[in-house]
């Protein structure tokens, strides 16, 4: 298996090559806690999610990858905003792409399945969102909750 490696304003990062839509998914229960992901590629805590496929749209691929990932079951209720900024990369080694980042990042309520983890996923949990960013995780995924628990009115645009 490849690893995954994020690269933020970093003068030696390799040049992308690639641009892939996708998705994560901020899945909060009723009591506030954030559903999270520790990846088997590298290691980092994140929120759920990946590429959108050709046929699906945006909420579709939110559904399908919390699913394939966390074996929850979720809703989309919202938009936290996009994110795609050049300066973030992300090295896959298993094909040597190099993505520009290009994701869109969405609230969800959960409506059944249990945590579990997948071939993506080394644990799952619902973490108590003032613990969110506490844990080991990419700048980018960090700034992603970070913009969801300031509870903004407007999406992020970057």
């Amino acid at each position: 298996m490849g690893r995954r490696i994020d690269y933020y304003d970093d003068p030696n990062a390799p040049k992308a090559n690639s641009l892939v839509p996708s998705v994560n998914v901020v899945v909060t229960n009723d009591n506030g806690d954030i559903l999270m992901i520790r990846r088997t590629d590298n290691d980092n805590w994140a929120l759920p999610g990946g590429a959108v496929d050709l046929g699906e749209s945006v909420a579709q691929a939110a559904v399908r990858e919390t699913k394939e990932e966390t074996g929850i079951d979720c809703e989309i209720t919202g938009l936290v905003g996009i994110y795609s900024d050049p300066k973030h990369v992300i090295h896959y080694t298993s094909n040597d792409e190099v993505r520009q980042e290009f994701s869109i990042v969405l609230t969800a309520r959960p409506t059944g399945g249990e945590p579990r983890p997948s071939d993506e996923s080394r644990e799952v949990l619902w973490i108590p969102a003032d613990q969110a960013t506490a844990r080991r995780m990419d700048h980018s995924m960090r700034l992603r909750i970070t913009h969801y628990l300031e509870n903004r009115q407007q999406p992020v645009i970057i």
